[in-house]
């Protein structure tokens, strides 16, 4: 049974939230009102808190990319991550993937993210499709509003490793999971190898009573 090394991606992999360097790309190009900005910066602090309400946010916002454009995103995305993306990727997580790999492991991206962020950096990493991420639903090339379910979000992650654990015929009793994040508590008590890293206060307080290893990439 091969084991799988699954990373989260948001002050994981990255030093910063791609959420945020996206909201500062679009706000410096004048396309992100100033409203949605401060809405966006709330959810940020409620994430952050490990309180948000995902669907609530969601349903909120995806109505607001409703008849933009695919094809289009993705020319704008790739401008975005070569800009501010690539440079807050840390060194530290990328030598942790690189001694799973050195393992045999099957280091994967696992973030609730969109695959218009998550699919880029896995190409940046070398990682090919090894990603599993949150997907917009489009139609006929443009975005309909609505995500596809279930997202990758908190729980859902359970979903889906699952899934990925099952392609590779594992399971994740075998497998580590590395992320900042007590909204991924789901996850982490069904890996056999959890790693607090960077972890919010949440987290960083239930892995010091669980015993888990806590470790700083940045």
């Amino acid at each position: 049974m091969r084991t799988i090394a699954f990373f989260d991606m948001d002050k994981t992999i990255l030093s910063e939230s791609s959420g945020l360097l996206l909201m500062r790309y679009l706000r410096r190009s004048g396309r992100m009102p100033l409203g949605r900005m401060v809405y966006i910066l709330w959810l940020a602090l409620q994430y952050k808190l490990a309180i948000m309400d995902y669907a609530s946010a969601t349903a909120r916002l995806m109505p607001t990319i409703m008849g933009q454009g695919e094809s289009e995103t993705w020319a704008m995305c790739r401008r975005w991550f070569d800009e501010m993306v690539a440079p807050c990727v840390t060194e530290r997580a990328v030598r942790r993937m690189e001694e799973h790999r050195r393992e045999g492991h099957v280091v994967v991206i696992l973030s609730a993210s969109t695959v218009y962020a998550v699919k880029l950096l896995a190409e940046h990493l070398g990682l090919g499709e090894n990603f599993l991420c949150t997907y917009l639903e489009v139609e006929h090339g443009q975005f309909t509003g609505r995500v596809v379910e279930p997202s990758c979000f908190g729980a859902n992650k359970v979903y889906w490793a699952n899934w990925f654990a099952r392609q590779h015929s594992t399971d994740l009793k075998s497998a580590y999971f590395y992320t900042d994040s007590y909204s991924d508590l789901a996850l982490m008590e069904l890996v056999g190898y959890p790693v607090a890293v960077n972890p919010d206060v949440r987290l960083r307080r239930l892995a010091r009573r669980r015993g888990w290893p806590v470790e700083r990439f940045y």
